[in-house]
């Protein structure tokens, strides 16, 4: 190895470690379900992104296991020479009648999606309005489309009405737009959508919602913009298939215009393999499920509910969050890997999330009820919370 590079990284793996910033990963013996094993211990898992328990579902398995047996396990080539199957064109179909847009595009991952929507419409001579707590594949996308970033203090409409007036009239741009999560995964809050859409046509932004937390969870499942109703509103609505879906992969959905482009200008999409046979098959089938029924839905809502009430009749501080991500903010980042730490000795799975994920000095245990949890497993994880809460001084 280089030594200039085994120096670079020694420095830097030694200065995380010393401030608490060194994420240690875990390995998940066997399926990723309310409960998982680490390690040879079961513990309650509070950390998945498998809101609505599907990525263990027997439908969706069955489901993949057939379009295995039909055309294989793998695409064979990219979308635009003869990997583009059937399977994905009932896909894509099914996605664009869930979102109530004229047509959508599926891609290989969520963080995809944004690196190829966002780039393929903006370039150099465009600006982006970007919310400043937007997810990292947002801030990667933007700086790949080389368009002029300005950041926009988080849901703050007045400063977005100032931001984009300035931009707009400067002159310097031959396009706008504003882009900001649906969700927010940290916090758990919702964009202001209504106001949102307000501004942009004041200012002829273009509007981008990355709904990857929101859809499965928001509008009765069909997402952030559904549930504020401007499916003719917003120009790009954007979201995973890996979470609330429980597969993997990610969409674009919008104007048959937009989604016609992105198939001739988006590099993900010209250079990356399809998602695969088996996949596909699966994430139709959880589309299925959740426009045919609320149910799953509503078990995630009354679930995320009760933990967020109990976590703070026990004292937490759980921020402001809308949704049924529910964080319990430590402060410090060593504080916050110790308590998740001492969660998991006690039966409890609650990743802490630190900088860079979060602002310093805001470290945090992040929590992901599902509708697959029970009341019994949330009842114990509280008295597991009220347990080391009390011990480390967190709480009263």
């Amino acid at each position: 190895m280089s030594q200039k590079l085994e120096q670079y990284l020694q420095s830097n793996l030694e200065y995380l470690k010393d401030n608490g910033l060194y994420n240690e990963i875990d390995v998940v013996e066997g399926a990723n379900g309310p409960e998982i094993t680490v390690a040879g211990k079961s513990l309650i898992n509070l950390s998945s992104n498998n809101y609505l328990g599907l990525a263990t579902d027997e439908k969706l398995k069955a489901a993949a296991i057939e379009a295995i047996k039909s055309h294989g396990v793998g695409a064979g080539a990219v979308r635009t020479i003869n990997g583009t199957l059937d399977l994905h064109v009932e896909l894509e179909n099914k996605l664009a009648e869930f979102k109530g847009t004229e047509a959508a595009v599926a891609f290989q991952s969520g963080f995809n999606c944004n690196m190829a929507a966002i780039q393929g419409v903006m370039n150099k001579e465009d600006a982006i309005l970007s919310d400043e707590l937007n997810h990292a594949s947002i801030i990667d996308g933007c700086r790949l489309s080389r368009a002029k970033i300005i950041r926009v203090n988080h849901s703050d409409m007045d400063d977005l009405r100032a931001k984009a007036k300035e931009a707009v009239e400067s002159g310097l741009y031959k396009k706008v737009m504003y882009i900001t999560d649906g969700v927010f995964s940290m916090d758990g809050d919702v964009a202001k959508l209504p106001e949102i859409v307000e501004i942009a046509k004041e200012f002829d932004l273009i509007t981008y919602v990355d709904d990857a937390h929101g859809s499965g969870v928001m509008g009765k499942g069909a997402g952030t913009v559904k549930h504020f109703g401007l499916e003719k509103e917003i120009d790009l609505q954007m979201g995973t298939l890996s979470k609330a879906i429980g597969v993997v992969g990610g969409y674009v959905a919008g104007s048959q215009d937009l989604i016609d482009y992105l198939k001739v200008a988006a590099r993900p999409f010209l250079f990356s393999t399809s998602l695969t046979p088996g996949d596909t098959k699966a994430i139709t089938e959880a589309v299925k499920t959740l426009m045919a029924s609320t149910e799953l839905h509503d078990k995630l809502w009354e679930n995320g509910d009760y933990l967020k009430a109990g976590l703070k009749d026990l004292g937490f501080e759980i921020g402001k969050s809308e949704t049924p991500i529910t964080p319990c903010i430590i402060g410090d980042e060593k504080k916050a890997q110790e308590f998740s730490k001492r969660l998991k000795e006690e039966g409890v799975y609650a990743k802490s999330i630190v900088f860079p994920t979060v602002p310093k000095g805001t470290g945090r245990v992040r929590n992901m009820p599902t509708a697959a949890h029970t009341k019994e497993m949330l009842d114990k994880a509280l008295e597991i919370y009220a347990k080391v809460g009390r011990e480390m001084g967190i709480i009263n």
